[in-house]
């Protein structure tokens, strides 16, 4: 069996480095466990955030 694909490579989301984007790559589209659990831990954190195109009205009084 020929394997005539090509291999295609992503910048990791973390440090930006080549990462495989492939089956055979357990983290992609992470380079490695550690970017992927840096990524993880920064979810976690809650340093990512989506904001809200509609906050409730009365936002103030929730804090």
């Amino acid at each position: 069996m020929s394997t005539d694909k090509k291999t295609k490579y992503v910048p990791c989301p973390n440090c930006r480095e080549p990462a495989v984007f492939d089956p055979s790559n357990r983290y992609r589209p992470f380079c490695s466990e550690r970017c992927k659990m840096i990524d993880l831990g920064d979810w976690a954190s809650e340093n990512y955030k989506i904001p809200d195109k509609n906050p409730p009205k009365d936002f103030d009084d929730m804090n």
